[in-house]
């Protein structure tokens, strides 16, 4: 059954929420992290526990994301997956997103610290869209090549999408160079519609096709 509209726009709203909470934990976390000299780590354990571990062991996730299971027994439960295995900053980054009822999103604030630590480095999120699938090589060579052009550091992301036939598409940030096959023709086609319109105007009778 199809969503209604009120529910997509719900949907979005706790979205858009969700990422501007975590922002807000993730700029916290880095300073503390910053505070102890260990931001690296608490970024690379915070990453792996949410995309790694957690997806692996669901009744955790479940829990830590569940309102229902009370902050002392998700305490314990981090106790358990992180003694001797996470740095305490990172443990004590864990106890107070429980405290709080936000380790339901540690995903999107893994994304948000991410993204502060690439601007602190100077670094840009970059997504690069190609038809098929590309070797280590060449993709390091478009990096390369997209990073020259622009004068900037990139943290790129490889994405296929068939749907653009050949070429390739790069966002960052806001921005889009779009040099696909698929957006090439439909120029192309745009260009040579405004020619027969122009021609019917001007009442010229060579069609252009």
């Amino acid at each position: 059954m199809p969503r209604s509209n009120s529910s997509h726009s719900e949907a979005t709203r706790i979205d858009i929420t969700a990422d501007r909470v975590a922002k807000v934990y993730a700029q916290a976390i880095l300073e503390a992290a910053d505070a102890a000299k260990c931001a690296d780590t608490v970024l690379a354990e915070l990453a792996a526990l949410a995309r790694d571990v957690l997806p692996k062991v669901p009744e955790a996730r479940a829990a830590f994301a569940s309102p229902k299971v009370p902050a002392e027994q998700k305490a314990a439960l981090i106790d358990k997956i992180g003694k001797g295995r996470l740095a305490p900053t990172t443990i004590n980054t864990l106890h107070v997103l429980a405290q709080h009822g936000r380790l339901g999103i540690l995903a999107p604030i893994v994304a948000a610290l991410e993204r502060l630590a690439d601007e602190r480095a100077g670094r840009q999120q970059a997504t690069f869209t190609t038809a098929t699938a590309l070797a280590a090589a060449e993709q390091a060579k478009i990096v390369a090549d997209v990073e020259k052009a622009l004068a900037t550091r990139l943290k790129p992301e490889f994405v296929v999408d068939p749907a653009i036939i050949g070429g390739l598409v790069v966002r960052i940030g806001d921005t889009i160079y779009d040099q696909s096959v698929v957006t090439s023709l439909t120029r192309l086609g745009g260009r040579l519609n405004q020619r027969n319109i122009e021609a019917i105007q001007n009442r010229e009778y060579s069609w252009h096709s």
